[in-house]
């Protein structure tokens, strides 16, 4: 079943087109990765599917419901964090969590259930103010919890944490997609995404360029780290590799991506070109040089408008 289902989904400020005829789909049990450079439309289209921001065109449908009526009733299951996690300061974890639990009409033994779920329940009565930023969003992903939501939204969840709070949240979103729980995460931070995510959508400049699996993204080109006593000679025979799509060099090795998973026919090729390599080996793409090679006339300069 679809979770969320876009359609030519458009929002325009003024002269600013913030997203642009975007269609994307999330299936049920996914853990759907949102990715872009700054500005190029992820909170906003986060917005409009919650009813924060109106479209300026397009269609939403959420659950597999849509139109008014049928996009209140879905956005009741579902759990969002968005920006800074905005509880009271002087109340405990678990104090907090009783105010959303009586707003949601949550029985109060779900609570503990929860903040154990989240890594808090031994935290459960210390102050809110004392926690960590980890712990911080931690709980705010536990108030999204509350009521057993159908989907979660998560926007920049790992945003401004240390690395031992990247690990907790990551952690606990690889433990809800093991529960089987749809999860929708908005993120820049492209390591996080790519432990943590089944499947990726990618904007650029507010229009999605490209939308996959994580497997099948990092599969689509085989890279060839070629090392030896010449770099300059190497990587200037690799270029004119007939099947090389691109040569780039990093510290002493040089780098091939080719237009087919046939490093052999590469080695022959500079052998007959007289040069010889020491160390010939493919490499994975990561999900960051995907990123880069999609989005690199953003991530080369910087980009200003709409979030």
């Amino acid at each position: 079943m679809h979770v969320i289902e876009t359609r030519g989904l458009t929002k325009r400020y003024g002269d600013v087109l913030a997203v642009d005829d975007i269609s994307f789909s999330v299936e049920q049990g996914q853990v759907f990765g949102f990715l872009g450079p700054n500005g190029c439309g992820k909170t906003t289209t986060i917005g409009m599917l919650l009813g924060i921001i109106t479209p300026t065109a397009g269609e939403v449908r959420l659950l597999g419901l849509t139109g008014r009526d049928g996009l209140h009733a879905a956005r009741q299951k579902i759990g969002a964090t968005l920006e800074t996690p905005n509880f009271y300061p002087y109340l405990s974890g678990w104090d907090n969590l009783r105010i959303v639990a009586n707003l949601k009409g949550v029985r109060h033994k779900i609570i503990e259930e929860t903040l154990e779920l989240v890594g808090l329940l031994a935290r459960r009565k210390d102050k809110f103010q004392g926690y960590s930023l980890g712990m911080k969003q931690r709980l705010a992903i536990a108030a999204t919890l509350l009521g057993d939501p159908q989907l979660v939204i998560l926007d920049e969840p790992a945003n401004g944490l240390d690395p031992d709070g990247m690990r907790e949240i990551r952690e606990l979103i690889v433990a809800l997609g093991a529960r089987g729980k749809t999860v929708f995460v908005s993120s820049h931070l492209l390591n996080e995404v790519e432990r943590t995510c089944t499947h990726v959508a990618i904007l650029r400049k507010g229009t999605i360029v490209r939308q996959a699996s994580v497997h099948d993204l990092l599969k689509t080109a085989t890279i060839v780290e070629l090392r030896g006593d010449d770099p300059s000679r190497m990587r200037a025979a690799a270029e004119g590799y007939p099947k090389a799509a691109r040569v780039s060099s990093r510290d002493d090795a040089v780098l091939v991506e080719l237009q087919d998973d046939d490093a052999a026919s590469l080695n022959r090729w500079l052998a007959g070109q007289g040069v010889f390599v020491a160390y010939l080996a493919p490499q994975r793409l990561s999900l960051e040089e995907a990123f880069i090679d999609l989005t690199r006339d953003d991530v080369a300069t910087t980009t200003a408008g709409v979030a």
